[in-house]
């Protein structure tokens, strides 16, 4: 099958070698080597959604730590292997961060940005010795020959390094962990693209608090001449007069309440828009479920008032490792050992420990109870489903 698709894309190629860009019923292709740069700005997802927005911040932050605290576990033919290179080297993977510090930088960069990427740096036999985690929006995918890339481009600066992918193997230093995006070969999905418009109005709503504290707690009034006094107008002189001295001693919270003194024919008329008129509160907490939503994270957990979907926070912090921690960590465990195992040829599978997770507790106890009642299963049955050897006499009812 792949010998047959590179054969098509070549002669495909072929009818257009004068172009770098190539387009075959709605697909998109690029020259062999190139850098397919993303269109997704990293930087901007990264400056209002994790570092100025405290909701999305929460989301990402107890998303990436739950996953990277999950145990990860070894087995060569189902059997428990507590001692092996691969686990030392998951365990310190580089002289700077641990294996669990590494793992929350995964698991942050894929909520961020929809992509991941590790180095892998080998010795002298290939088997690698260290594991970096790249900034996902210094790396660009080299676009290959046919449907999968051909390699990674590191830049840093106005220097790089390619990472190319053999073309026999599939293997490569680099490992891209990516989302499912609908309308991208080559780069993932961000949560926080699928949350940008609840992002920007939590933010705006952020921002014009913050104003209206620095205003005085309150918006702003006017200040009017009195009508049939004077011209009715004032000089650009007084206009800005009048304008330093208001920023400079009734402006900010610590003017806040402060008497203002007029002058001559000058009054004050308020021109007051409560935070009610504006539904401000009412949208803000709704643009912060949007976020929530976005990253998978139940309202509740985040302490957001609203719609309570769960009638507890037991049945929420459930919820949250059922449908958005376990499937993260499953498809990123299953991802590096792809990766990493095929290089010790010895059988190994990375898996990862579910019994050693605190907020999986109530679930155990519960399939505890239902197995218990099971009076139509046999022990052994029993045992299997919670994943426990069979025992001697243990298949009859």
């Amino acid at each position: 099958m792949k010998k047959h698709i590179s054969d098509w894309w070549h002669g495909k190629k072929s009818l257009l070698p004068h172009l770098t860009h190539y387009q075959f019923d709605n697909t998109y292709f690029c020259e062999s080597g190139r850098a397919i740069w993303s269109e997704r700005d990293y930087s901007s997802f990264a400056e209002e959604a994790y570092i100025r927005n405290v909701i999305a911040f929460r989301a990402i932050s107890m998303v990436a730590q739950s996953a990277a605290s999950v145990p990860i576990i070894l087995t060569r033919c189902g059997i428990a292997v507590n001692q092996h290179p691969i686990l030392e080297l998951l365990k310190r993977p580089n002289p700077i961060y641990s294996g669990r510090e590494l793992l929350e930088q995964i698991y942050s960069y894929r909520l961020i940005s929809g992509n991941a990427y590790l180095l892998a740096l080998v010795d002298a036999k290939h088997q690698p010795v260290e594991l970096m985690s790249l900034r996902p929006d210094r790396v660009h995918v080299l676009a290959g020959n046919s449907f999968v890339p051909s390699g990674y481009r590191y830049t840093a600066g106005n220097k790089y390094i390619d990472y190319l992918m053999d073309e026999e193997t599939g293997r490569c230093e680099v490992l891209h962990i990516k989302n499912f995006h609908p309308l991208s070969d080559w780069y993932g999905l961000s949560a926080v693209e699928a949350g940008a418009y609840s992002i920007d109005q939590h933010n705006q709503a952020g921002s014009w608090n913050q104003a209206l504290l620095q205003n005085g707690a309150r918006p702003s009034g006017a200040l009017m001449i009195k009508k049939g006094i004077g011209p009715g107008f004032m000089t650009t002189e007084q206009y800005k007069q009048l304008r330093e001295n208001l920023e400079k001693n009734f402006s900010g919270a610590m003017n806040a309440g402060r008497p203002m003194i007029l002058e001559g024919d000058l009054e004050w008329k308020e021109m007051s828009m409560s935070p009610k008129d504006m539904d401000y509160i009412s949208t803000k907490h709704s643009a912060a479920r949007d976020i929530a939503l976005a990253f998978g994270m139940p309202p509740q957990l985040l302490g957001i008032p609203g719609d309570n979907t769960y009638s507890n926070l037991a049945e929420a912090r459930l919820a949250l490792w059922e449908q958005t921690i376990l499937p993260l960590v499953e498809h990123t465990i299953q991802a590096i050992n792809h990766w990493l195992a095929p290089c010790f040829n010895d059988g190994i599978q990375l898996s990862y420990d579910l019994e050693q997770v605190p907020a999986m507790i109530e679930r155990r106890e519960k399939l505890w109870k239902q197995l218990a009642a099971a009076d139509f299963m046999t022990i052994n049955e029993k045992r299997a489903a919670m994943g426990l050897k069979p025992i001697l006499g243990g298949n009859k009812l």
